[in-house]
């Protein structure tokens, strides 16, 4: 069973920057598809960005294209959200998320239409104006 665990969070001023870490408890990051996600305070869950397991495909939420960028490094075991330009309203608990489906991160949306397989605890992410 593949297991999650994030780490990076804080407390960062606007228009900071921070970089979320997320690293896998076996050596098999590469057979799945990635995602991080957050949920603010009276939120639903949403997706953030995603990575298919073929890395053919990256898709990002449209509040943070051009200011989020999510890769992994599969010898180290980790994937990664670096967060640039930080807005008050990116406050949020963030999770990471892993999915062995193809079909994963593979089509326009960053939200799947099914469960993932494995999630992280989650990390806050907090940032002040």
């Amino acid at each position: 069973q593949l297991q999650l665990e994030e780490s990076g969070g804080g407390f960062v001023q606007a228009g900071g920057s921070l970089r979320l870490s997320c690293t896998a408890s076996i050596f098999t990051l590469d057979y799945y598809g990635i995602g991080w996600f957050r949920q603010a305070p009276g939120k639903d869950r949403e997706g953030v960005a995603c990575l298919s397991k073929g890395g053919e495909n990256t898709i990002y939420a449209d509040s943070v294209k051009g200011r989020f960028t999510i890769s992994k490094d599969i010898a180290e075991k980790t994937m990664y959200l670096q967060m640039n330009k930080l807005k008050p309203e990116d406050t949020a608990v963030y999770f990471c998320a892993a999915d062995g489906r193809y079909s994963y991160c593979s089509d326009s949306s960053v939200n799947p239409e099914y469960g993932m397989d494995y999630w992280g605890k989650g990390t806050l992410v907090t940032v002040s104006s």
